[in-house]
């Protein structure tokens, strides 16, 4: 289970349920927002799809306790064609 918790307009805090809770903190820029989104979706929403995204590839344990959501386009590729799907 995923669950986004809004800290400012920027940062959110990830609790990821699983075998092992962990605990993320990730910031994402507006510019960056738009470019996902074209402001469709909160970007609550836009964090969470993205934890589904790198759920499905690797464990909560291994992601990145702290980081901005453009970063997961250099570990995976395919994220920017992948998530505007998932959004939907």
């Amino acid at each position: 289970m995923v669950r986004v918790e809004t800290i400012d307009d920027t940062t959110f805090k990830v609790t990821v349920e699983a075998e092992t809770t962990t605990t993320h903190t990730v910031t994402v820029r507006p510019e960056y927002y738009e470019q996902l989104t074209g402001g469709r979706v909160p970007a609550a929403r836009l964090v969470e799809r993205s934890f589904d995204f790198l759920l499905e590839r690797e464990s909560n344990r291994t992601i990145l306790s702290t980081f901005d959501l453009s970063v997961i386009q250099r570990y995976f590729p395919e994220y920017e064609r992948t998530i505007g799907g998932m959004l939907e």
